[in-house]
């Protein structure tokens, strides 16, 4: 004989089979219904026109941004900060899907550099590129290619190779607004 506490028991587990019975039906009509594209690419491109528009109005130094970049380069990442020392950053992934971003500042090189490379550190070499000399560093993480002019450091860092590196360098353009 089952006692009244082994009946709710039962109904108990009964109930919750029942639920999660319920609930994968739910998910799976979803799952047929919602469309969705498992060879589409993760990575949506930005459109970076306004933000950077935006900066190179406020910014007390020449905004810089690429042009000409070849095919397979997206945006993914774009911010200015005025509060935090006039902050431009504008990330990339570049064809063979690798970070490389364009960062500039007004704050002390010093303090600046090492934190948009993480931690990356100034090797004494120096690679020209369109005609400018940059500095290179080298990091655990990102390496990064360093310029300063016109009161701003610039780094293009990244995890790309030192190729793509100059590659975006060498677009870069400023078109002072």
């Amino acid at each position: 004989m089952v006692g009244v506490a082994g009946m709710r028991g039962r109904q108990t587990v009964r109930g919750m089979f029942q639920s999660l019975g319920v609930i994968l039906v739910a998910a799976g009509v979803m799952y047929l219904f919602i469309p969705h594209d498992e060879n589409a690419d993760p990575v949506k491109a930005k459109d970076y026109r306004v933000e950077l528009v935006t900066a190179q109005r406020a910014a007390p130094y020449a905004v810089l941004a690429p042009e000409g970049l070849g095919e397979g380069w997206k945006a993914t990442v774009v911010s200015y900060k005025r509060e935090q020392h006039n902050a431009w950053q504008l990330g990339f992934l570049d064809p063979d899907t690798q970070y490389v971003a364009i960062h500039q500042s007004t704050e002390e090189p010093d303090k600046y550099v090492p934190d948009v490379t993480q931690r990356a550190k100034d090797t004494g070499k120096t690679q020209t590129v369109a005609g400018q000399v940059w500095q290179r560093w080298e990091g655990p993480k990102y390496d990064a290619l360093v310029r300063t002019d016109g009161g701003a450091t610039t780094v293009v860092t990244g995890t790309a190779s030192f190729d793509r590196l100059a590659e975006m360098a060498g677009a870069l353009q400023s078109k002072k607004v």
